[in-house]
């Protein structure tokens, strides 16, 4: 399937009210709006092509640009060109579950993540902190630092009710993550949600230290999963 194919497909596919719900969340014309299990037939014909996955991505269309991170190559993909994606990735569907993603597949994802993380930039930092989070929860436990994870756990103990909207729901995240899935500071991360409390993030609150507790009660300690991207 070409450019033009893909994107007569996504049409095709695109539901009124799956598109005011994409709408709801922060996302803008253009867009179709396809539910992403939809998509599953194509990236099955398709499978990876970066040369594609650009050409969509370049669109600024909310579903083409998912759907650019279902094929894309992500070890292909240079610091230079995920900062590219982040500098139009315009609300959080895009920077946390398209760029974030396809970043958490590569060899570079924890320097691009720290880069962003310390940009001051709302949707980078969620990024990177969202990144960290798909990786935590993928790779193995000694494929990190327990000393910048325990480094990380206290800045977000420190910034996150100063943090912006969007940032805080991916530091809240980022701490139970690593509640959940990285076992050597699993009491520290309880420690460190216990600290923090509740988040107020839109007269709604966040609850890390009851969304590990549910986690420890269902059994899921030490969860990991078995893909990044579906």
């Amino acid at each position: 399937m070409d450019f033009d194919a893909v994107m007569q497909q996504l049409e095709a596919l695109g539901k009124e009210r799956t598109k005011k719900i994409y709408m709801s969340n922060g996302a803008r014309e253009p867009l179709f709006g396809v539910a992403t299990g939809e998509m599953k037939p194509m990236s099955k014909i398709i499978k990876i092509n970066q040369p594609l996955a650009e050409q969509l991505y370049a669109t600024g269309n909310y579903d083409a640009m998912y759907f650019a991170g279902v094929i894309a190559d992500p070890k292909a993909m240079t610091e230079a060109d995920f900062d590219r994606w982040m500098e139009t990735a315009y609300f959080y569907m895009i920077s946390d579950f398209i760029v974030a993603v396809t970043l958490a597949e590569t060899d570079i994802a924890q320097q691009v993540s720290d880069k962003w993380i310390s940009s001051g930039d709302e949707l980078k930092m969620s990024a990177g902190w969202s990144c960290y989070c798909w990786l935590l929860g993928n790779r193995p436990d000694h494929e990190f630092s327990e000393d910048k994870l325990r480094g990380m756990l206290e800045h977000a103990k420190s910034a996150i009710h100063d943090s912006p909207e969007r940032t805080k729901y991916s530091m809240s995240n980022f701490i139970y993550t690593v509640g959940v899935s990285f076992l050597p500071l699993h009491d520290q991360a309880l420690e460190t949600a216990k600290a923090v409390g509740q988040v107020e993030v839109k007269k709604k609150f966040l609850n890390a230290l009851g969304n590990i507790e549910k986690a420890a009660a269902k059994g899921q300690i030490g969860f990991k999963r078995k893909h990044v991207r579906c």
